[in-house]
């Protein structure tokens, strides 16, 4: 039997957000070069955008690239940005076969023109679908993001718009790049590594931690449908105690 029969679809998560490591190890583990991994993790995002959309989850963030890994040696980001510009262009029309829906966060100015264009026609081309919505994480951190949500709102303060005394955790929220989109109800990580790696620090407060020594490459829908019916069986107290989970006094 399937993960995807296990499902409740009365109880989806909301957004499943994921961390896709083991792109590099994969193909270093087969005597292959890094960028061999990169293509494979490739397959790996079209089919958990495929599996989201089947399962009924209206959103999905994925780590693509992080401001650190500007840190990465010149040929492999070359590689990696080429890579891109093929993966979308490859699948745009896919995703909108699939009714699948586009969004991009992060700091997009520092990706290379070529780059930027395919993203823009990939966003505009999918803005017209309504199913399951893909948030790709692109020359992201939250460590960057949070600190343009501050200069924004002191740039607000100082021109009058707002007042410190304004200033709540709604109000955070509201400029952070996320704003749009409702806090990950769990957070997957592939590749074996047990940390979150400046990603979503804020958004995932209360989220769900999953870990799986799955490389990347990898990960497949079974596996994914394997994470949320994990999901499914854990129980969210948000500060709170079973017993008023549960609605027992």
């Amino acid at each position: 039997m399937s993960y995807l029969d296990k499902i409740d679809k009365t109880h989806l998560p909301k957004h499943i957000a994921v961390i896709m490591d083991g792109n590099g190890r994969w193909a270093q583990q087969r005597g292959l070069d890094r960028t061999f991994g990169h293509k494979e993790g490739e397959a790996a995002v079209r089919r958990a955008i495929e599996a989201v959309a089947i399962a009924g989850v209206p959103y999905l963030t994925l780590y693509a690239f992080s401001t650190e890994n500007w840190r990465r040696p010149e040929e492999e980001i070359k590689a990696l940005m080429a890579l891109m510009i093929q993966a979308v262009s490859r699948q745009t029309a896919e995703l909108v076969k699939n009714n699948v829906r586009v969004k991009v966060i992060g700091d997009i100015a520092r990706l290379p023109e070529d780059t930027q264009k395919a993203l823009d026609y990939c966003l505009q081309t999918t803005s017209v679908c309504t199913g399951s919505t893909v948030i790709i994480a692109l020359s992201y951190s939250s460590k960057w993001e949070i600190t343009e949500a501050v200069k924004a709102i002191a740039a607000d303060i100082e021109a009058g718009k707002i007042e410190t005394k304004d200033i709540t955790e709604n109000l955070i929220t509201s400029y952070l790049a996320t704003k749009d989109y409702p806090d990950p109800d769990i957070l997957i990580r592939t590749g074996g590594e047990l940390r979150i790696s400046n990603f979503l620090l804020w958004q995932i407060a209360y989220s769900e931690l999953y870990f799986t020594d799955e490389l990347w490459p990898e990960f497949n829908e079974e596996s994914l449908y394997k994470a949320i019916v994990d999901y499914q069986n854990r129980e969210r107290r948000f500060g709170k105690t079973s017993q008023q989970v549960s609605g027992n006094p």
